[in-house]
Parts: C-alpha cells; structure tokens; sequence
C-alpha cells in the first residue's frame, strides 16, 4: 500500500479535550481578576462610606472601685404605734375643752372637763354613810362587850351575846361597803376630769361644748395619735428573708423612707421587727421599722416607698446602672476603646443599689463605658464625647 492510501486510512485526532483547556483558563483567570476589581471597588467605596458616618457623641463614665449598698425596696404605710380613741367613762354634760384640733399634746395634758356636781353629790352621801355607819359599829361594839361580860355571869342568855357579837360583823362589812362607795365616788370624779393618755397629735373634736356623753356612745370623744417615734409597716418576698435575718443578728439595718413617687426621701430609720409568718396568699413578709420623725415628715396612714439596706460591699468594681445593657450577647456594655471606637463587651454582674451595679467580670478599674446613647451603637462604632459631659463618677 503506497504512503497516500496510508495517509486516508489513518485516523485523524480528535478536537475535543486538548482544544478546551486554553479556553477554561481563561475563563478562570478573568473571574479572578473581575473578583479581585470588584472587591477592590466595593472595599473603597465601604471605606469612603465609613468615613462618611460621623462619630456618634455619647456619654461617657469609668469603671471605678467603690462601695456599693444592696437595698431591698417595698412599699408600705405609715403606722402609728399608739391610736387613742378618747371616750368617757361615765355620764355627763360637757363644760369645758381644753384643747384645738391638730395640737400637740403630752400623756397628762388636760382634754375635756365632764360636769362633776352629781358625782361630788353622790362622794359626800358615801362619806355620810360611812360616818352613820362608823356610829352604829362603834354603839354595838360596846353592847357586845357588856352582854359578853353578863354573859359569863349568866345574867343573859350566851345566845343574846353571840347576836350582837353577829351584828357588830354586820356593821364592819357596812363600814367596808361605804368606803368602796366613797372610792368609787373619788373615781367618777377622776373620771370627769379628761386628760391624753398619750403623747400625741389631737385629731379632729368629735363633740362639742354642752354635749351630754355617755359611756354607751359609739363616737370617740377625740382620736389621739402617737407620731413621735413612729413605723412604717412594709413587705418584701420571703426569698429576701434569710439574709435579713442574718443582717439583723449583727446590729440595726437601716431603712429610708421615700414618697409615692420614690423620688424624695422623707426620713431614715432602721428595721425594729418583722411578723411571725410569711403571708401564703401574696408569698411575703410584713415587717416594721422605726422612724424618730421628729420633724413630722411622715404622717400617719401615708403610702411609702420603704428602702432596706441589708449590706453594704465595699471597694468593690462598680459602673453606672446606665451602663449595663441586655440582649443577643447576654448582659454587655459598650466599652471606649483606642481610636474612640466602642466594643461589645459582655460582663457578669452583681448587686446593685439602684445608680451604680457591681462588676464581677468583663471590665477592670480605668475602663470607660457608654451610658448614654446606646441606641444608636454597634461593634465597632466611632464615638466622640463632648466636653460637656462628665467624665463619669
């Protein structure tokens, strides 16, 4: 066979593998090089972006070492520890008023006068029978000693004698009666005579000058309170219990006492006792503190704000309660960091007293932390704190 019958018989190769490789190349090399602009136009224009966004301005405060009071927080009422209801032991007109309402008064102070002439009257007919009485004891204590003496002579019968010897018995229990009725006459008398049992407010007068009164009254002559010292009665959960308990085996814990709105504080006591049962119904314990009120901020019946300090830490890591945040992270803070960029910083947190809350982990003493103007933060946001704001204590 000649070189031109083998040429035709040959075969001929194939286009398809080798062909495609230059092809694929360099597909791949203009996705890389695309990419790589890409990310480099878009990197710039986020850069240009960024430095757009102004820094936000916030306010600023350091982590600092401190004490710091765990303070329980209840509400109550003011409770005097001494109500009066003045009413009259006996019947009678009134004469006389010794007092205004709304006025200071100390346990002796004279009140009310009640009309003592029928009870001076009844005073003087007791001690006219006592006296009569006393006559008639006296006659037969001497007819006992002379029939006694006939007696033992037997000039009269033994029986005359042991009658009179009964009857002089009589007359003694006669003498007793007329002096009970004469004490009881001084004490009517007494009773006339109204005075405060208590020191106290006067409240409101219930009855007027010329009023006849009776024991059998159901209205209160007058109310007396006492406000000097005087408690507030609160309530906290049963959980706060033992540690309360444990506080007051070591000295006073003090309570402060604010207004409804929990803005003024209206005095400053400390915790006297606590009831002898947790309430089933609402799971807590009622409890009283003492409070001197000598300047009369706290006014019976009064709801309050009662604040109990049950222990007090000290030099410990503290931040501002405006600080601490809550969400996805858990519990964090926005921490300044260098460049005035700020960081998420998770932390673990303590007590608290209501302004400042303890750290236990995720800060350290000189660390600075947003406390106003979170909202507008994320990682990694420029801040700026204007010269105005405090610096944080």
């Amino acid at each position: 066979m000649d070189d031109l019958t083998q040429d035709r018989v040959r075969p001929k190769p194939k286009a398809g593998r080798g062909g495609a490789r230059p092809v694929l190349v360099l597909v791949a090399l203009f996705l890389l090089v695309g990419g790589g602009l890409y990310a480099l136009v878009h990197g710039r224009a986020a850069r240009r972006h960024q430095r757009a966004i102004p820094p936000e301005p916030v306010a600023a405060a350091t982590v600092s070492r401190g004490d710091i009071s765990i303070v329980l927080d209840g509400l109550g009422a003011v409770t005097p520890l001494a109500t009066v209801n003045v009413q009259t032991q006996i019947a009678g007109q009134i004469m006389k008023i010794g007092f205004t309402e709304g006025q200071m008064v100390h346990k002796g102070d004279f009140l009310i006068q009640i009309d003592p002439r029928p009870y001076q009257v009844a005073l003087e007919t007791a001690q006219g029978n006592l006296a009569r009485d006393q006559a008639l004891l006296g006659e037969a204590r001497t007819d006992l000693a002379r029939y006694q003496h006939l007696a033992s002579l037997q000039s009269i019968a033994r029986q005359q004698a042991e009658d009179q010897g009964f009857l002089v018995k009589q007359y003694e229990g006669d003498i007793i009666a007329d002096k009970a009725a004469i004490d009881s006459a001084k004490l009517d008398l007494t009773y006339c005579h109204i005075t405060s049992p208590i020191d106290g407010r006067v409240g409101l007068r219930q009855v007027d000058l010329g009023n006849y009164v009776q024991p059998s009254g159901a209205t209160p002559l007058v109310v007396i309170t006492q406000i000097r010292p005087i408690s507030v009665e609160f309530t906290l959960p049963e959980d706060d219990l033992p540690s309360i308990q444990r506080q007051m085996r070591v000295g006073h814990l003090a309570v402060a006492a604010y207004d409804r709105s929990n803005t003024i504080r209206l005095a400053t006591g400390y915790l006297s006792a606590l009831d002898s049962q947790v309430n089933n119904t609402t799971g807590t314990v009622a409890m009283r503190a003492l409070f001197a009120n000598q300047d009369d901020a706290l006014f019976p019946q009064q709801f309050v704000n009662a604040r109990l300090t049950v222990q007090t830490l000290h030099d410990v890591l503290t931040v501002p309660a405006a600080a601490v945040q809550h969400g996805a992270p858990g519990t964090f803070v926005f921490k300044i960091g260098a460049g005035n960029t700020v960081s998420v910083t998770r932390i673990t947190t303590g007590p608290t007293d209501g302004t400042r809350v303890q750290v236990l982990s995720g800060l350290a003493a000189g660390d600075r932390v947003v406390t106003d103007g979170t909202d507008r933060l994320r990682d990694g946001s420029a801040v700026t704190i204007p010269a105005a704001t405090p610096s944080g204590e």
